[in-house]
């Protein structure tokens, strides 16, 4: 297996439970109850259990055959932290489905599609389909961990939580699956026509997602309602350019997720939501992180 993107970072799993902080979660609960954000965050949130499990079993399938023993404690590390990301986000999905959003309904529909493709699609390509989420999902982490309106965003504190937690290792494990579908042989053709379908899928399905829940929603008939909230969403950094072309940044020939150098970032949020003991802090005000730092800034 190729190193040349030098030591690879700690990946290992941590014990969170925010079950029970969940209940005092309102339905529209993102930062000032906007109405559209409630529900993107909802969308993402139903996808993400089932979604972690596909990645997992993406990744497993390879693992008795890696030979780099530090790439096999990276993989041990990510199928730990993938689970527990799985867990607490059923938790949120449950109590979100008893305030009125239809998460449950999504996670089953989310795990038949997943376990049909299992079944039919060979194991490299949903390797390749893995590494290229992972990129999706840790773009969008290190916009959560770098853009003050994302943080905002979020509005409820436990809210916060689940985002931030599972951010944070979305980031150190960002390389993972890249470097096993790498090391199992998998192609540069496949992986980057992966992404471009990837891309397009991922965004149609989310927003599909979030109009049929936004519709089931007595919320958005109120007057003005959604006029207001797309006026909030539309400038948010999640829709803009930049995160495009961080994903993009994927289909490059050569591309490593480590061209995109998160190791600054990732430590500060280590530290702040861990601190010395390991044990998750209470998430107050933001950490001092200059925005031209993000990754999303430096990507072409």
């Amino acid at each position: 297996m190729d190193d040349s993107f030098g030591a690879r970072p700690e990946v290992k799993p941590r014990q969170v439970g925010l079950k029970s902080a969940f209940e005092t979660v309102p339905r529209h609960f993102a930062g000032d109850g906007d109405l559209i954000t409630s529900h993107i965050i909802a969308a993402l949130s139903s996808v993400f259990p089932d979604g972690e499990d596909f990645f997992i079993t993406s990744v497993r399938h390879y693992r008795d055959d890696i030979a780099d023993p530090v790439l096999r404690r990276q993989v041990a590390g990510f199928i730990g932290q993938e689970v527990t990301h799985g867990r607490e986000h059923r938790a949120f999905n449950a109590h979100l489905d008893t305030v009125g959003y239809h998460t449950k309904l999504a996670e089953r529909v989310t795990r038949k599609g997943l376990e049909f493709r299992i079944r039919r699609v060979p194991p490299m390509a949903n390797l390749a389909s893995t590494a290229a989420l992972e990129h999706v999902t840790a773009t969008m982490a290190e916009l959560v961990m770098t853009s003050p309106e994302t943080q905002e965003s979020f509005g409820h504190e436990a809210v916060q939580h689940l985002f931030y937690w599972h951010a944070l290792e979305e980031s150190e494990h960002k390389a993972v699956a890249f470097d096993v579908y790498r090391a199992m042989g998998g192609s540069e053709r496949m992986r980057i026509i992966t992404m471009k379908m990837v891309r397009y899928g991922f965004v149609i399905g989310i927003g599909l997602q979030v109009i049929i829940s936004l519709l089931l929603d007595p919320a958005s008939y109120r007057p003005g309602a959604l006029r207001k909230s797309w006026r909030h969403v539309r400038n948010q950094p999640l829709l803009s350019r930049q995160v495009w072309e961080t994903l993009k940044a994927y289909e490059r020939p050569g591309f490593h997720p480590s061209d995109i150098p998160n190791d600054d970032l990732v430590e500060t949020w280590r530290e702040r939501l861990f601190g010395a003991n390991g044990s998750m802090a209470a998430v107050t005000g933001r950490p001092q992180v200059a925005k031209a730092s993000s990754p999303i800034h430096q990507a072409s």
